[in-house]
């Protein structure tokens, strides 16, 4: 009896453990990694875990074509209502071109966590 008790102990520390060592993921995003899409109000990127609204932004970049230089388009980030998605806003609508979206996020566990990715606007 004793021996089950310290394998169910054994593994549930391994379970657990596990699950505490995990790092906040990229799930989805709108526009998608390389989608080309008409101007969208918004983009959305969705983690695998709730974030810290204070330690938790994104930054939106036109990337540059030729005779100008790539530039950093005006946007805000906030959290959505669920607690893992990331919203940014662009304050006017975005331009026909390729854009960059760099993220920083940090998980209410603590983790932090940062990635980019790319889409097109036609």
């Amino acid at each position: 009896m004793r021996r089950v008790s310290v394998l169910t102990a054994a593994a549930a520390l391994v379970t657990f453990a596990g699950a505490a060592n995990a790092h906040p993921k990229l799930v989805s995003a709108s526009p998608a990694a390389n989608a080309t899409v008409a101007k969208p109000a918004r983009i959305q990127l969705r983690f695998s875990e709730k974030l810290m609204p204070a330690f938790s932004k994104a930054d939106l970049t036109m990337a540059a074509m030729p005779g100008m230089a790539a530039m950093k388009v005006a946007s805000t980030a906030a959290l959505a209502a669920d607690g893992r998605t990331l919203v940014v806003t662009p304050k006017a609508p975005l331009h026909a071109g390729r854009y960059s979206v760099a993220w920083q996020i940090v998980s209410t566990d603590t983790h932090k966590v940062a990635g980019s990715y790319a889409f097109a606007v036609k």
